[in-house]
């Protein structure tokens, strides 16, 4: 089997999160990806621990530096620097998520790259684009306060709360993946290159999606409802007797069901409830209505009978749980990665699942180098 991606050739001038969340997956389809790092530190991300696994690798840098190699390159030295630029030449994609204007600097912008190297696809990941905010950090949490998530994330009399995962970094990623695989595809036909530019606030805006529109298409600006959703009821976290149940209703069959369940059948059929509008209009009354009925049962029993009816509801998993979960339902959540001294690593499998070229695990994460034979 030849992956999707076999002979493609990536340099990965990226730290931290977005690009290298990229680049991995690129690798994971089969693309030959080094990785250019810092002398002595490499990746920041190397350093971010606890926690760590058996040989003291932070698990954060692990997560999206699978099938990679990497080489020690200082920028600043010229040597160095003309070693990186001789990479770039020939390379087929280069990511970078430096501050705008530092790669021109050395030399190895788009636009200095582009006339050796026509077919180049370069991607660069900023934090806020090119223009005024060129020099502001894009740290995800930022992201997060300045594109709007955080007031849409959290109980309405509590605190603005960030997502639990540096969720703006993995849509930069995944946009990222994405626009690199248009443009290959341009070049296949056209046998020309492009720079692709992403930044972080659009897609954290572009990954709003229904609150976003509900602002663009409707001028209303959505706030905090804690587990509740905005435009759809029962969407939420509900108490029964023994803690707390998912119900994620999405239409009027599924909640003329979970009345049929819960021994009430009548309040589908209430003028209060009897659509979803109607049901949205009356949140506060229907939930006190769920609520006195779940408390007869456990959130478990709750599950397996509402399963039966093709409701959807579920218990909060912590994550262990969750990875459990994907075990019994024959998702094979995780892969066993080998490393170099014959010993592996177990990571998150990728989701894609492709019939004819599925993502390979070659290697894992890779060690820092320490010496120039090494570089």
């Amino acid at each position: 089997m030849v992956p999707a991606l076999a002979n493609l050739r990536v340099l990965d001038f990226s730290r931290i999160l977005a690009g290298p969340f990229a680049t991995m997956q690129l690798a994971d389809l089969g693309a030959t990806v080094t990785k250019v790092e810092r002398p002595g530190t490499g990746d920041d991300t190397r350093t971010w621990k606890p926690p760590h696994d058996d040989r003291g690798q932070a698990t954060y840098f692990q997560a999206v530096n699978r099938n990679k190699s990497t080489i020690v390159l200082d920028l600043s030295d010229p040597a160095d620097r003309a070693r990186a630029r001789e990479m770039a030449v020939t390379a087929d994609v280069v990511v970078e998520n430096f501050r705008p204007g530092l790669m021109a600097d050395f030399g190895l912008d788009y636009d200095q790259l582009q006339p050796e190297n026509p077919g180049l696809i370069y991607c660069s990941i900023t934090g806020f684009g090119r223009g005024p905010g060129a020099g502001l950090p894009g740290y995800d949490l930022l992201i997060q306060a300045l594109g709007g998530l955080m007031s849409v994330t959290g109980a309405p009399d509590a605190e603005p709360q960030k997502v639990g995962v540096a969720l703006v970094d993995v849509l930069a990623g995944l946009f990222a993946t994405t626009g690199i695989l248009a443009a290959l595809h341009h070049r296949t036909a056209t046998g020309e290159g492009q720079r692709l530019d992403i930044d972080l606030l659009s897609c954290l805006l572009a990954g709003l999606v229904n609150q976003a529109s509900a602002y663009t298409s409707a001028g209303v600006v959505p706030t905090r409802m804690g587990n509740q959703h905005p435009s759809i009821a029962p969407y939420e976290l509900l108490t029964c007797a023994d803690g707390e149940l998912v119900l994620a209703v999405g239409n009027d069959r599924q909640f003329s069901s979970l009345c049929e369940v819960l021994g009430e059948p009548e309040l589908a059929t209430s003028q209060r409830f009897s659509t979803n509008t109607s049901r949205v209009r009356n949140r506060v009354e229907l939930r006190a209505d769920l609520e006195r009925l779940l408390a007869a049962r456990t959130a478990a029993e709750w599950t397996d009978q509402l399963a039966e009816a093709r409701v959807p509801a579920g218990v909060v998993n912590d994550i262990a749980a969750a990875f459990a979960l994907a075990e019994k339902l024959g998702l094979q959540p995780t892969v066993e990665v080998p490393r170099a001294d014959g010993s592996t690593v177990s990571l998150c499998r990728s989701p894609l699942n492709l019939s004819v070229t599925p993502p390979v695990y070659r290697s894992a994460p890779p060690d820092l180098p320490t010496t120039t034979s090494e570089r």
